[in-house]
């Protein structure tokens, strides 16, 4: 029992010992762009979340978990579920769409908010409904501006500024080796030394204005090409930036890396509430609950309630019911044939067959009052002879050597093996031949 004990402390204490490791073994790195404010992983934007107020000289930085329509004019975008229902397209398909649709009205009648902000999407990519595209481009020509940094925008969106998104494969001369990163620099001299290095998959993209569109170029590669846009519209303007990597966490912490995110922002005017939009990352507030629709709906929560209330009711009372399991009780053995055995034995063991001889004969009689209609068959009367030679069929001579066989084991002291076993044939053969 005490070595038992041992063993079973041993396997206790090696448990414990593998859970604390699992539990206290570094966390591998998470490497996804996730570009979401509240995410301190190398491509998560919590650092730049965290300096924006006084990047900006703002007390007003807020996170945005709602659509652009929403966000301005303080209602649902009808179009937007439709779209979102109708799964992501390719940028071809945008063009398509966007060249087939007809433009979308301005929409006078909704009013923006009248305070000017600065809104900011910092998104692996971009994408906006019909009706949100001049929406937000009307924010901008208010006098707001909006800086979008993605890898893919929304091809309506920049269509409509006279921009378009090209690949910077594709702008690449035949024959020249793609490089394994991309040196973006700022075109103003006082910025020249905010440049950064980053990954070519980082830097894909580039920037380019449409023929009879004006725009200025804030930062370009090495080639000259555009990262940067700034595009004035109406009172206010619109920037483009193709690296939104080069705002995470990984390039913002470290002091060398850090110049290029916070000169492309010292572009947007100080002193202005800032709107950081989480809704394309994240979504909207508790949309990530699969119940959110349970608990939005009052009668339809009270009865998700009762669903589990009624469920562990039921567990409660099966339990009790059934805690108690009813035996399952053998039925008791057929005995007979074993106790027909040892009686057979017990007479055997006499070597005086006469009892057992007698039990035939009254069996015998016994069946002729049954099956020959005999109440009492007298054996020693040729008329019964006669008459049961002429019920059952058997020959005369064969129910006479039956009569002499039944009359020896009546009347002799004792009944060997040997005529027993004659006075049994004699029975059998007779109920099978009367049968």
């Amino acid at each position: 029992m005490t070595s038992s004990r041992l063993y079973l402390l041993g396997l206790l204490a090696l448990f414990g010992a593998y859970v604390a490791l699992e539990y206290y073994r570094p966390k591998p790195v998470d490497w996804r762009p996730t570009l979401s404010n509240p995410d301190k992983i190398p491509y998560g934007t919590y650092a730049l979340f965290d300096v924006l107020p006084q990047l900006l000289d703002t007390d007003e930085v807020r996170s945005v978990r709602l659509p652009v329509y929403n966000q301005l004019f303080g209602e649902e975008d009808p179009e937007r579920n439709a779209d979102n229902l109708a799964g992501p397209e390719s940028p071809e398909d945008r063009e398509v769409a966007t060249e087939t649709r007809p433009p979308a009205p301005a929409d006078t009648a909704r009013a923006l908010p009248e305070q000017l902000a600065s809104y900011l999407f910092i998104n692996t990519s971009f994408s906006v409904s019909r009706l949100e595209r001049p929406a937000l481009l009307r924010f901008a020509a208010a006098g707001s501006d909006v800086f979008i940094a993605a890898e893919r925008f929304d091809e309506g969106f920049i269509k409509a500024l006279g921009v378009r998104n090209a690949d910077a494969d594709s702008l690449r001369a035949p024959g020249i080796q793609a490089p394994d990163s991309v040196q973006v620099q700022f075109v103003a001299p006082a910025l020249r030394t905010a440049t950064l290095r980053l990954p070519a998959w980082a830097a894909a993209q580039r920037l380019a204005l449409r023929p009879g569109h004006t725009g200025t170029a804030l930062a370009t590669d090495a080639q000259g090409r555009a990262v940067l846009l700034r595009l004035s519209h109406g009172r206010g303007h619109v920037y483009l930036c193709t690296v939104p990597l080069a705002f995470a966490n990984y390039f913002v912490l470290p002091p060398r890396q850090r110049q290029f995110a916070l000169a492309a922002l010292s572009y947007l005017p100080t002193g202005r509430p800032v709107w950081w939009d989480e809704y394309q990352k994240q979504g909207r507030a508790g949309q990530q609950s699969v119940l959110r629709v349970l608990f939005e709906h009052t009668s339809l929560r009270t009865a998700y309630y009762l669903l589990w209330l009624t469920a562990v009711l039921f567990i409660i009372i099966e339990a009790r019911r059934r805690q108690r399991i009813i035996p399952v009780i053998k039925a008791l053995p057929n005995t007979t044939l074993l106790f027909t055995r040892t009686v057979a034995s017990l007479y055997q063991q006499g070597h005086n067959h006469q009892l057992i001889a007698e039990k035939k004969v009254t069996l015998f009689l016994d069946y002729l009052r049954t099956r020959f209609q005999e109440p009492a068959p007298d054996l020693a009367d040729e008329a019964f002879r006669e008459r049961l030679s002429q019920k059952s069929g058997v020959p005369r001579p064969r129910v006479d050597e039956l009569v002499r066989f039944i009359n020896f084991a009546r009347t002799a002291p004792t009944v060997t093996d040997q005529e027993l076993l004659k006075l049994s044939r004699a029975i059998r053969d007779f109920k099978r031949e009367s049968a």
